[in-house]
């Protein structure tokens, strides 16, 4: 069974940092892509990153370009999220996914994604 583990959230002063990591079990993902999505309340789960486990390629939605970081540690089947100058409005829920399908691109929209984390919360405050 595929299970994913999100831990890392927390609360944090604008212009802060954290680091998420998810943390991935039940087999390999290597050659898959690893997708960072957020929801703030009121509103639907949205892409924020994607990380393919090669480290062939990361990539970035516009707002958090420059400001994360995706990563991935393929022997501890471990990715990370790097979040700095973190701002009021990156508060969400955080997820991560799994990707079980070859792309030559990642993802960015949920239905593409097969497993999914129980999500952490992130509360960036002003």
């Amino acid at each position: 069974q595929v299970q994913l583990v999100e831990s890392g959230g927390g609360l944090v002063q604008a212009g802060g940092s954290l680091r998420l990591s998810c943390a991935a079990s039940g087999r390999t993902f290597s050659g898959y892509a690893m997708g960072w999505f957020r929801q703030a309340p009121g509103k639907e789960r949205a892409f924020v990153a994607g990380i393919k486990w090669s480290g062939a390629g990361t990539y970035y939605v516009d707002s958090v370009r420059g400001r994360f970081t995706g990563s991935s540690d393929n022997a501890r089947n471990t990715v990370y999220l790097q979040m700095n100058s973190l701002k009021p409005e990156d508060t969400a829920v955080y997820y991560c996914a799994a990707d079980r399908t070859f792309r030559p691109v990642v993802a960015t929209t949920v239905y593409d994604y097969d497993y999914w984390g129980q999500g952490t919360q992130v509360t960036v405050s002003s």
